[in-house]
């Protein structure tokens, strides 16, 4: 893996999209978490104005201190970021007051704190022209579909989505990303106990993307171990059901003679 050249061939495809789009930089929500990291250090690294929101619902303390500690790494080396902590505790609970009971189970609600700070960022977004930087990566977009419709995946652009999570460890600590962050569980920062993605799906992400690998050439199936015949059925129904998140949004073609 050639990751310095990886780096800056990611660094100019941002600064190139930007130029292209007429826009002023890039915002990101930094949840404390590697993706999120690696991909504020990498359009810091564009020279172009970073905007890096923190934002807060209900969150677990260990996620918010290392979202704190590398937005502050973030501003020591890259005069071109600037950051807000936008508290949406409160406003989280007043959907939560508007909505009626029966609708509020805690994958809705999970989601809805996505969509709450996809908005939030959109905000920003609007108001200082930017363009609204995804953090997803390859596993989680094109293989298990571990993100939120309208949510964290509602972004304008994605320089890490051609990534392995490995790739996305690899590059990060070529970058230098604070070591709270680079050894910690990956997390999708929804719920309030703090737990990790593992905890949710059931597979690491190495799991995950051996799977995706296997899968592409899949011999000697009846040489797996019964975890990794688990694992490749964890992926595959994930990867199956969320096909709506990647898939483009169906239209209804009207016939010609109809028209």
């Amino acid at each position: 893996m050639k990751k310095q050249e990886i780096i800056n061939h990611i660094v100019q495809w941002l600064s190139d999209y930007s130029q292209q789009s007429k826009t002023n930089g890039f915002v990101i929500g930094i949840s404390g978490g590697i993706d999120s990291a690696l991909t504020s250090t990498l359009c810091a690294k564009t020279g172009k104005p970073v905007i890096c929101l923190n934002m807060p619902i209900h969150q677990h303390k260990a996620e918010y201190d290392r979202g704190h500690e590398h937005i502050n790494w973030l501003k020591k080396n890259f005069t071109n970021v600037s950051s807000y902590e936008v508290e949406l505790t409160e406003t989280f609970k007043n959907i939560s007051t508007a909505l009626p009971e029966n609708v509020q189970d805690w994958l809705t609600m999970a989601n809805t704190r996505s969509r709450l700070r996809m908005t939030t960022l959109y905000a920003f977004a609007c108001h200082h022209k930017m363009l609204v930087a995804g953090t997803g990566n390859k596993v989680e977009d094109f293989g298990v579909g571990f993100f939120t419709k309208y949510g964290d995946g509602g972004v304008d652009l994605s320089p890490i989505a051609d990534l392995m999570k490995s790739e996305v460890y690899a590059l990060a600590k070529e970058l230098g990303v604070v070591p709270s962050i680079q050894t910690a569980k990956p997390t999708d920062g929804l719920f309030a106990d703090g737990r990790s993605d593992e905890d949710q799906i059931g597979a690491t992400y190495d799991e995950l993307e051996w799977a995706m690998n296997f899968l592409v050439d899949p011999q000697g199936f009846s040489k797996l171990t019964e975890r990794e015949k688990a694992v490749l059925d964890i992926y595959s129904k994930m990867h199956n059901a969320n096909q709506h998140k990647m898939n483009p949004i169906p239209v209804c073609e009207i016939p010609k003679e109809l028209l």
